[in-house]
């Protein structure tokens, strides 16, 4: 039995350097004085502060597979997974969507080059309504047993503005996704292994989750043979009353970020070669603060709030999935 260790982290803008030469006008004329003061010491800093917690995953193994989002370009992408390997002493790679998000952040998936290799071909699905939203990032990672695993990653539309105003938007993105996941399905066939991370800036029961991309909390349905749709199974309703979330806002707790498995990962089914293991918040003590276990974020120079000790202001999470021998 190999099992994968799999994890998702939304980094909080992990910008390049303040007027790099890598960022484009446009960009840089948007950003104005966000990055004021975010130089190549305080870029090394945020750095070395992610290095240090992501080298505590899997038992100091450190991540298999590592998704993340609110990262500007490859340049910060390399210094981050540099640092990792060399922590680590491992060799990771890296793929990144690139898209035309207003505030130039995006998702990545890192991963371990000597267990698994990303198809050549990843997709990318950008959505537009009056603005352009963040990419949904499709990566196939085939295992050293010759699986795939389709990787969808996602960063939805904020709640800026507020849950109610904003809530149209994230609707459009999961309606697209879900269409998006029918043609998997037509292409891979209907035990296609999907595995959607991200920060859906939603909760597991807000209806963009539950009624348009369809992923549940009953197992049963899910795994159904005598319903039509292909519902999901969000793995992430276990946490909804543990006084915990990955993200903090005021008083509430909101569980933002999460996993979602299709049903071959779910199903009994033999012949399957992946199975759901162990699925954690991981709430280091230095990670969070408060009496709500509140993220420590490390901001920037120009904030209030900036904290040259911070990481994040969310929490990572994890997934384990079994995959089964061939040779059994």
């Amino acid at each position: 039995m190999t099992k994968h260790h799999i994890y998702w982290w939304n980094l909080e803008n992990l910008f390049d350097i303040e007027n790099s030469p890598r960022r484009s006008e446009f960009l840089n004329n948007h950003l104005g004085n966000e990055l004021k003061g975010w130089d190549a010491t305080i870029l090394n800093q945020k750095i070395a502060n992610l290095t240090a917690i992501i080298s505590k995953f899997n038992n100091g193994e450190g991540p298999d597979i590592l998704g993340v989002c609110e990262v500007e370009n490859e340049h910060v992408i390399e210094l981050l997974i540099s640092a990792m390997s060399t922590a680590l002493q491992k060799n990771y790679g890296f793929v990144i969507s690139e898209g035309d998000d207003k505030r130039g952040i995006d998702t990545a998936l890192i991963y371990d080059k000597t267990k698994y290799g990303p198809e050549q071909l990843t997709f990318s699905l950008r959505i537009i309504k009056r603005n352009t939203t963040r990419d949904l990032f499709q990566v196939h990672i085939n295992t050293a047993n010759g699986n795939k695993l389709i990787c969808i990653l996602n960063h939805w539309p904020s709640r800026s503005g507020g849950e109610l105003t904003s809530e149209p938007f994230r609707i459009m993105v999961a309606e697209n996704l879900s269409y998006w996941i029918e043609r998997i399905y037509e292409e891979q066939g209907n035990d296609a292994n999907i595995l959607l991370m991200g920060d859906f800036n939603d909760n597991p029961y807000n209806k963009s989750i539950t009624n348009y991309l369809m992923a549940i909390n009953n197992k049963a349905l899910v795994k159904s043979n005598r319903v039509r749709l292909k519902y999901f199974y969000n793995v992430m309703h276990r946490f909804l009353d543990a006084q915990i979330g990955t993200f903090v806002f005021g008083n509430t707790y909101n569980m933002l970020d999460q996993f979602i498995i299709s049903k071959s990962i779910l199903s009994e089914k033999s012949g399957l070669p992946f199975k759901l293991s162990t699925v954690e918040i991981i709430a280091y003590p230095e990670l969070t603060s408060g009496a709500y276990q509140k993220p420590v974020k490390f901001g920037r120079p120009n904030a209030s709030t900036f904290n040259v000790n911070g990481f994040s202001d969310h929490l990572p999470i994890k997934i384990v999935l079994n995959e089964k021998d061939p040779t059994v």
